[in-house]
């Protein structure tokens, strides 16, 4: 499902940052873990697509990324990921259904009703459809910042430091609804953190595999 080789990026006036050859099988997970600043970040932006390949062979979902030209990664970007990032940015203009129907009409496609109603019910916040984000818990606003990603089915799930400002109950919370959607849907999730309580919760399964930046 994922595998890098020699794969390198360096910031303009930057240090390099070299990461160690990897490969994940299809039905496994993916934790990143490491200290701020070792690279994460800049790992889940590479296999997002949102960063250039420099250096070395980046494989995501059979797709070689550094072969792609600007306008094929940005659809493959739409038809193979789902992101839920550390800010939730949920639009306070919009009501959580809108908000489920960003990602298509982003894309150039029509709202799809019918995938938000599923993903809502699944998720337990089928009732909030027409709040506004202010309105909504921290839970429920995780939730529909879930849902979101899970719109146009991807077949990866990246989340970037899903327990950031999040006590022990919510982190928990956060990373069973996380792990229970990517089963349910059948796509890899890739969490990123350098929490030591999400660390030590998803070294109790044994379908999540480790990167150590």
């Amino acid at each position: 499902m994922l595998a890098w080789s020699g794969l390198r990026h360096r910031y303009a006036g930057g240090a390099e940052i070299a990461y160690a050859d990897f490969a994940l099988a299809a039905g496994r997970h993916l934790l990143l873990r490491g200290a701020s600043g070792s690279g994460k970040s800049t790992l889940l932006a590479l296999l997002a697509g949102l960063l250039r390949v420099q250096e070395g062979e980046l494989n995501v979902a059979q797709t070689e990324l550094q072969t792609l030209s600007p306008h094929a990664l940005d659809a493959w970007r739409g038809a193979t990921l789902g992101v839920v990032p550390q800010r939730l940015h949920l639009s306070e203009a919009l009501t959580v259904a809108e908000n489920l129907a960003l990602p298509a009409l982003a894309a150039g496609r029509g709202a799809d009703p019918a995938r938000a109603a599923e993903l809502m019910e699944a998720l337990d916040i089928a009732d909030l459809a027409n709040r506004r984000p202010h309105q909504l818990s921290v839970g429920q606003a995780q939730r529909v910042a879930l849902a979101r990603a899970l719109m146009r089915r991807p077949r990866l799930l990246l989340a970037d430091e899903p327990s950031a400002s999040l006590d022990d109950e919510h982190t928990l919370h956060m990373l069973a609804l996380l792990l229970d959607a990517a089963e349910r849907e059948g796509c890899t999730l890739v969490i990123a953190s350098h929490d030591a309580r999400v660390v030590e919760a998803l070294a109790e399964r044994d379908d999540v595999s480790e990167v150590v930046l």
